[in-house]
């Protein structure tokens, strides 16, 4: 089977509707949507979007919550810094 886009790939299907733009920006979000991710709990590249901001490693099926279109988002791991920041901080105080 020879392969039918050269530049568009995934938004292909959209044909030339909605501007290049904004074909560009959808195709950002669904390549990563689509993409396997790494399993934070058994390590394997396993991990899967089942719907928007649920992700499931299909190998030790563990469900852990995320972005709508990747598994973390640069908010999400501000957050996680400052938790442990915090963490650290108040057990050096205890």
């Amino acid at each position: 089977m020879g392969k039918r886009t050269k530049k568009v790939g995934i938004t292909g299907k959209y044909g030339t509707r909605y501007g290049s733009t904004l074909r560009k920006i959808v195709r950002k979000m669904e390549v990563s949507q689509h993409s396997t991710y790494r399993c934070v709990f058994c390590g394997k590249v396993n991990v899967k979007r089942d719907c928007a901001g649920i992700w499931t490693c299909r190998s030790c099926r563990k469900t852990v919550a995320g972005g709508a279109y990747t598994l973390s988002t640069a908010s999400g791991v501000t957050v996680r810094s400052t938790i442990g920041r915090l963490r650290k901080l108040a057990d050096e105080q205890a």
